[in-house]
């Protein structure tokens, strides 16, 4: 089990020490894999899940089995998700989704996976990927599995909800938004236009398992890998912690970019508290041979 060395139990001239550390030992691990979670993408404009304590904000998140059985839950998302939608939509990659795919072209990270469903790994040109919990991008019927894009099914959703067109709302993490109840009832629900089956964003919900084959692939990459790095997740959810968790029963080092408390902070043997988008990009270019700044 390894010390926890904190950035925040260091004076603040102390940074450029820590990001020289992570540089260090990115340098010093040919096979490093990433595991990032929302904290990563607050700077493009999406709002993170926890506060700088682990807890979670806001009201409970939506629930897998819940959502399959409740028709008035599926109202209530998918009214929330109409509203909140062009938060991610417009939503770019920040530079610290730049700076990770800059790392793995130039060899210092050797996979990522995501516990987000933004779709902004992908955009900033990271390509050994696993979305762990899904792609909030996509929509898949649960009767006959037909895909569609949610930017094309937002057309239909505000086709037959012209009432919620510019209606301002507090965001919420997952593409949807915090909506008052009595605007639901009126609220016409989306169904498949193939079979009239029933629509789910293609993610994870709570209380739902990561489809064996992607948890199978990610047990592989950190079977494989000789170090981790954490970045903007407090890894509260277990889906993410056990990777934390397998690395340190295996002796292999833990660093962590992430302002805040983890889950694993008894784990972590270097942590940077600094945002992921101020920290990984001067990481990089000290890696590249770049001056820091």
């Amino acid at each position: 089990m390894n010390s926890v060395t904190d950035l925040h139990d260091h004076p603040a001239g102390d940074s450029a020490d820590f990001l020289h550390r992570l540089a260090d030992f990115l340098g010093s691990h040919r096979r490093v894999l990433v595991l990032t979670g929302a904290g990563l993408s607050t700077a493009s404009g999406i709002p993170g899940y926890r506060d700088a304590e682990g807890i979670r904000r806001g009201r409970p998140p939506t629930e897998g089995p819940e959502f399959r059985r409740s028709d008035a839950l599926r109202r209530r998302y998918w009214a929330r998700s109409t509203v909140g939608w062009p938060v991610l939509a417009q939503a770019e990659p920040n530079d610290g989704h730049r700076a990770l795919a800059r790392l793995e072209r130039s060899g210092h990270v050797a996979h990522v996976i995501t516990q987000n469903v933004d779709g902004l790994h992908q955009r900033a040109g990271t390509h050994s990927l696993i979305e762990l919990h899904g792609n909030i991008h996509q929509v898949r019927c649960l009767a006959c599995g037909h895909v569609q894009a949610r930017a094309a099914l937002q057309e239909r959703l505000l086709r037959d909800n012209p009432a919620l067109a510019g209606v301002l709302a507090q965001p919420l993490p997952d593409g949807d938004a915090q909506l008052e109840p009595e605007s639901l009832e009126q609220f016409v629900v989306p169904d498949c236009a193939i079979c009239g089956g029933v629509l789910q964003p293609d993610v994870v919900f709570f209380g739902d398992n990561v489809p064996r084959e992607r948890t199978q692939q990610a047990l592989a990459w950190m079977d494989d890998a000789d170090a981790l790095l954490v970045v903007g997740t407090s890894l509260m959810v277990f889906s993410g912690y056990r990777f934390a968790k397998l690395a340190a029963a295996a002796g292999k080092p833990i660093a962590a970019v992430n302002v805040g408390k983890t889950r694993a902070d008894e784990l972590i043997g270097l942590k940077v508290a600094l945002p992921a988008q101020q920290a990984l990009p001067r990481v990089a270019a000290m890696l590249d041979g770049a001056p820091i700044s």
